[in-house]
Parts: C-alpha cells; sequence; structure tokens
C-alpha cells in the first residue's frame, strides 16, 4: 500500500503517520528525513541539495524530486510500501511525483487529509507559551500553567497568532489545489482530526483496510 498524508500544522499529522507506519508496516518517508540521508551518503542529488543549503537558498523542485526518486527506487518500497509525507508541497511536486511513481511502476493507492477547522487550529497553534526563568512550554488552553502570571511567560514570534494565521493561510493556498487534484482521481480520505487521537486513528484504520 503506498500512500500520502497530508494536514494543516497542528492537524496532528505526524502523531497519525507514526501510527499508520506501525500499524500497516509501511516506510514512513519524510522530506526531511530523505534530505538529510541523501547528503549524508553522499548521493548526487543529496551533494546537489548541500550546496544550495550551504549558500542559503532554496532547494530547487528538480533537486527535491531527484531525492524521492532515489528513495522510492530503493527496495524496501517494493517490499512494504510507503507513506509519504511532506511532499508533495505544490500542485508542480505533485504532477512530479505522477511521474515519478510511473517511472517506477508504483501506485498511489490513496490520499490521507487529517482534516481540522483552521480556527481551530489557530487557538492550538497560537496558544503556546514559555516561562521566562524555567523554559518550560505550556498551552494556555490544553497545558496551562498553575500558577500562570503574564508578565512570567513569553510567546516566540512564530506562535502569536498573527504569524500563526499566515502560516496557515500559506499552507492553505499550497495544500488545496493538490488536495484537490488527487480528489479528482478519488485517491482523497478526509478525516476528520479534532477528536481525541486514538479516534481519529481508528477512522484512519476504516479507511485504510478498505484499500
Amino acid at each position: 500500500m503506498n500512500l500520502l498524508i497530508m494536514g494543516l500544522p497542528g492537524a496532528g499529522k505526524g502523531t497519525q503517520a507514526a501510527k499508520i507506519v506501525k500499524a500497516f508496516n509501511l516506510v514512513h518517508i519524510s522530506t526531511g528525513d530523505m534530505f538529510r540521508a541523501a547528503m549524508a551518503n553522499g548521493t548526487e542529488m543529496g551533494k546537489l541539495a548541500k550546496s544550495y543549503i550551504d549558500r542559503g537558498d532554496l532547494v530547487p523542485d528538480e533537486v527535491t524530486n531527484g531525492i524521492v526518486k532515489d528513495r522510492l527506487a530503493e527496495e524496501d518500497i517494493k517490499t512494504n510500501g510507503f507513506l509519504l509525507d511532506g511532499f508533495p508541497r505544490t500542485i508542480e511536486q505533485a504532477y512530479a511525483l505522477d511521474t515519478i511513481l510511473k517511472e517506477l511502476d508504483l501506485p498511489l493507492d490513496g490520499v490521507i487529509n487529517i482534516s481540522v477547522n483552521p480556527d481551530i487550529l489557530l487557538d492550538r497553534l497560537s496558544g503556546r507559551i514559555i516561562n521566562k526563568k524555567t523554559g518550560e512550554t505550556f498551552h494556555k488552553v490544553f497545558n496551562p500553567p498553575a500558577d500562570y502570571k503574564e508578565e512570567d511567560y513569553y510567546q516566540r514570534e512564530d506562535d502569536k497568532p498573527e504569524s500563526v494565521k499566515r502560516r496557515l493561510e500559506v499552507n492553505i493556498s499550497q495544500g488545496q489545489p493538490i488536495l484537490d487534484y488527487y480528489a479528482e482521481q478519488g485517491l482523497v480520505q478526509d478525516i476528520e482530526g479534532d477528536q481525541e487521537i486514538d479516534q481519529v486513528f481508528a477512522d484512519v484504520e476504516k479507511v485504510l483496510n478498505k484499500i
């Protein structure tokens, strides 16, 4: 079984990915892991990626696509199947993935989309606070400190509501065309992510057991 997993930041995609991989014995492929492995192994694409990263430049799609193709061509993918996490991030990468999968003769069996209302995610992601003295992390709603005094805590810039809102907007604008593209192919399975973790996974299992 070969799958993609998608979801906005804070939707619980990483948690569900780990559960899917364990339950269905799939190879978990994340973009970050692929890049690190390719650079550590000194592959042609890994060296190219490193040259861009060392200069502080964005790695171009053709290099990212090459690293994905190299990883999907490895033997464990044919044996176990994959769960691809963090790729594609753009519609152009989705088109490239189609080409890669055709060249490697690998079918794509489904796209799991962990779906949560962006307003809920805004509350989740913008509630993180840090103790100025101890560095301990809390959440205003889900894990508040017992002795909360506003002056004793601070918020990182990227956790502030306006920053989180921008990040969600960018992810929605990039992700929706990808979901639409795969939905046209009948591949998208929407899973309600605003539930207890185990219930979300129970819903994922129901869907995957039918594939």
